[in-house]
């Protein structure tokens, strides 16, 4: 699909969100379930996502949400603190009230940052493991009100569980069932307590979630070598949670650090259109990042992040860094220079790049590939047995320097510092040493493209099994693999992957649209790329035909 013409441009007025408008339809809107199931509570990758004009993201929605999760918590035994965060989009504000309105009602102790003021996704991570290091009799969890990277009429709502990460799928499954019986049974069941009375009932606690966050950054990350380097870095946190964090960071740790815009707007207008022409806070897109590509001679190293910093986007003289071309670099280095135990895995998503197998290969570990979605890392990283873990779509985290757990959840803050450690250390940026990894490994071509497909094919993509494939070659290469369940952990992808010795795809149905998703790697170059691009599209459609 050709980009948009305004693709990379800032956004004209007339294209912004009317943002009284948008908070009034959250308040205003009742979702009908019997009328229009599309209404329901949905818990997709990253939690219950939508917009309020389409009844998708409305108060109905997170007060029945946030009684489900109080259930779930009763169910569960977990009467420890609950760390309550969010993001800078408009909705985000609006739906942290109606959560507090119910979470003081059911007499949960929540602990959220003090000034009202915004909380990053791997704080809330970093808060959950460290108290409940500590507290193991008391254990917390937290919920981050957020829609991530989504435009800026969306809403979102994630629950973490007390391991610290994303909430599994028997989680959010739970949560999902219960929270729409509520909302069938025009929310009788759940428990409210006005929210001017509630900021005063000694159940919402105001701290500084920033400081214990900053103070560990230097154990798991060499901001002593950064420091005495003096690489510059310039921050855009494109409007998101963490813009209160980079002028800490820099001051605790003697920084060479410029944020580029310190502007916060929920109708994000000064970002630039995405490539379909959205405003969209999507760090790993050239267009969306546009503002800092334009400074990048200014900084040695160029960072942004998503609205909930659980993404990162890696800005070099060379330009933004492709995710996976990142993450590969990433690894690479933390297996040289952490001294982790060499029986150690490292995680990736089955729709990452084939350059990081090669990567971890070379070092002796062993490659952990799971589905899409970091939920699959958080047992590995949390019981320590995972270094790393990373998606393609620019979102990982991994252990402390002494191979302890950091968090469970993405975290752009260290990913981002992590690249001004590779450059303080080495000499040379993330992209420079991409170039070295591609003249030893080969240098793969990557592409993820979206083909129509209407619900029953979807379904046909999701069940497949491996019988279902009769083809033997792929773009002129044996099949060697054929997968419909991740070799990694066994956990159905959804989908297909189907793999050669020099490349493979792999298709999976979009949960919200009319298409599915095809991921493509060659190691035989662009001509190539496209035969497989052919290939998969006629085998898939074979198949759900």
């Amino acid at each position: 699909m050709a980009n948009h013409p305004n693709a990379g441009k800032k956004a004209p007025k007339s294209q912004l969100a009317n943002i009284p408008k948008l908070v009034s339809a959250y308040y205003l809107n009742e979702p009908d379930l019997e009328t229009n199931p599309e209404q329901c509570v949905a818990f997709g990758t990253s939690g219950h996502r939508g917009c309020s004009y389409n009844v998708k993201f409305n108060e109905s929605h997170i007060l029945a949400i946030t009684q489900a999760i109080c259930d779930y918590r009763k169910a569960n035994n977990i009467f420890g603190p609950l760390f309550l965060g969010k993001d800078t989009h408009a909705l985000s504000e609006a739906a942290f009230n109606s959560a507090i309105e119910v979470l003081v009602a059911n007499e949960v102790q929540v602990i959220t940052q003090e000034n009202d003021d915004f909380t990053p996704t791997p704080v809330v991570s970093h808060a959950i493991v460290c108290h409940n290091r500590t507290h193991p009799h008391e254990l917390a969890d937290g919920i981050v009100v957020t829609p991530s990277h989504n435009p800026p009429e969306d809403g979102g709502f994630k629950y973490n569980p007390p391991n610290g990460g994303p909430a599994d799928t028997d989680v959010t499954n739970w949560i999902e069932q219960r929270a729409n019986q509520l909302l069938r049974e025009d929310l009788v069941e759940v428990q409210l307590f006005p929210y001017a009375k509630a900021k005063r009932s000694g159940f919402i606690k105001y701290e500084d979630l920033v400081t214990p966050y900053v103070e560990d950054l230097e154990n798991v990350i060499d901001l002593e070598a950064i420091a005495k380097a003096d690489v510059s870095i310039g921050i855009d946190p494109l409007g998101g949670s963490g813009i209160n964090f980079w002028p800490v960071i820099a001051e605790k740790f003697g920084l060479n650090m410029t944020v580029v815009n310190d502007e916060v707007d929920p109708r994000f207008a000064f970002m630039p259109l995405d490539k379909d022409g959205k405003i969209r806070m999507d760090c790993s897109s050239p267009f969306a990042m546009a503002n800092l590509i334009e400074i990048k001679d200014d900084f040695d190293i160029g960072i942004g992040n998503d609205p909930d910093y659980d993404r990162h986007g890696i800005v070099t003289k060379d330009g933004l860094m492709n995710p996976n071309h990142f993450l590969a670099v990433a690894i690479d280095y933390l297996l040289k220079h952490r001294g982790w135990a060499k029986d150690i895995k490292v995680g990736k998503t089955l729709v990452s790049s084939g350059m990081i197998d090669k990567v971890v290969q070379s070092h002796g570990n062993e490659v952990y590939e799971v589905p899409v979605g970091f939920k699959w890392f958080v047992e590995g990283l949390s019981d320590k047995w995972l270094a790393f873990g990373g998606e393609e779509s620019a979102g990982a985290s991994f252990l402390r320097k002494n191979g302890d757990v950091w968090n469970t959840d993405k975290d752009g803050f260290i990913l981002g510092l992590l690249a001004a450690e590779i450059l303080a250390v080495t000499g040379k940026t993330p992209s420079e040493r991409y170039k070295e990894l591609e003249q030893e490994f080969g240098a793969p071509s990557y592409k993820r493209i979206d083909a129509p497909a209407n619900d029953a094919q979807k379904a046909r993509l999701k069940a497949l099994s491996v019988d279902d494939v009769k083809a033997t070659a792929l773009a002129g290469d044996e099949i060697t693999n054929i997968l419909t369940h991740a070799p990694g952990n066994g956990a159905a992808i959804g989908g297909l992957k189907v793999v050669t010795a020099s490349g493979w795809f792999a298709a999976r149905p979009s949960g919200t649209e009319d298409i599915y998703k095809i991921y493509l790697e060659s190691f035989k170059g662009e001509a190539h790329l496209a035969e497989l691009e052919r290939e998969a599209k006629a085998l898939v459609d074979s198949v759900i035909c």
